[in-house]
């Protein structure tokens, strides 16, 4: 890894420790928030917090309040360490009520989406304080879910540092976006269910980081996720292919492209087939523009410095050396 590039989990360590510097005693007290299902919710203690949503828990970590978490569900993948050392509540979609409250939370973050509907409308009725937290596949979401949390958690300031980062990661992307005259017509992938391909539509994280990377989604008949036709993917005409890898399964060039449509596409006949860890990828975390830009350079070569040495916007600030004052400039003590 070249010198002047951070690795992220020594980012995260940084920015927490610059951000807990930026803390003020304002932060410590009580807030009250709007959530994503447009409720008004007071904390008034935020010491003891179950986090459900992996991009929750990713922001909680980047703001140094890994101590606070009681609990996390099965996607806090990220920092690795989550999930090894806090219990689990279950998969984020299936909770249950006992599961969460029986923990003795003061708070219960959770990532918009989480269910099931009868166990959400029970933790908002409990006396603990559930705050639900917007998943816009956007960047401007990523910033909105870091300072509702923030808020959430008493800690306004260290959020303000971590947003300035990410908008400044996010600012980078841009210019780096600037540069691509010809958007890739890109699929996303998720898998093969009896043979049909699942792929992503409108208004999911795969169309939001595609986008983010400056590529064009090949789907947009309709919004999720959902089986499609051989003719549906001819149709398409895909330049590229995107799939992402999980633990236990991983999608490759040779299953994709034997698939008789996946074989009729333009994307077959260049073997463009790009897979990443799919927290990485679909999280919308504090890592999303990273997430992006590696998509980017995957897509456009062109954009790499190895095959232009000047191209040096590829670089995020946030994975510049605390030794430069443009890094620092992003969180400043």
């Amino acid at each position: 890894m070249p010198a002047h590039r951070l690795p992220f989990h020594q980012y995260l360590v940084a920015i927490a420790a610059l951000c807990v510097l930026a803390a003020t005693p304002a932060d410590c007290d009580d807030a009250t928030v709007r959530d994503a299902a447009g409720r008004s919710v007071t904390i008034k203690d935020a010491s003891r917090i179950v986090s459900v949503g992996g991009a929750v828990t990713e922001i909680l970590y980047a703001l140094g309040l890994e101590s606070r978490i009681i609990a996390v569900d099965t996607t806090s993948l990220y920092p690795p360490s989550a999930l090894i050392e806090k219990p689990s509540v279950g998969y984020v979609r299936q909770l249950s009520p006992e599961g969460v409250l029986g923990l003795g939370p003061s708070l219960v973050l959770a990532a918009e989406g989480s269910g099931p509907k009868e166990t959400i409308a029970v933790l908002e009725s409990a006396s603990v304080p559930f705050v639900q937290i917007p998943d816009r596949f956007t960047g401007e979401g990523v910033v909105e879910k870091i300072r509702l949390i923030a808020q959430a958690t008493g800690t306004v300031a260290r959020g303000e540092c971590l947003a300035r980062s990410v908008e400044s990661d996010l600012a980078a992307l841009a210019q780096l976006r600037s540069h691509i005259e010809h958007p890739r017509n890109t699929l996303f992938l998720l898998s093969f269910v009896n043979g049909r391909p699942m792929v992503a539509g409108r208004a999911t994280a795969a169309d939001g980081i595609m986008a983010l990377a400056g590529a064009a989604n090949a789907i947009t008949a309709y919004e999720g996720y959902k089986p499609v036709t051989d003719e549906a993917i001819i149709a398409a005409r895909p330049d590229a292919v995107l799939a992402m890898e999980r633990a236990s399964f991983r999608l490759d060039a040779r299953t994709v492209f034997d698939h008789p449509a996946f074989g009729a596409t333009p994307a077959a006949a260049q073997k463009s087939l790009i897979s990443m860890e799919g927290h990485y990828l679909l999280g919308f975390g504090p890592r999303a523009a990273r997430a992006a830009r590696d998509l980017a350079v995957a897509l456009y070569p062109s954009l790499d410095p190895a095959h232009d040495p000047s191209a040096a916007r590829e670089l995020l600030p946030s994975e510049r050396t605390p030794g430069d004052a443009r890094w620092e400039a992003s969180c400043p003590r």
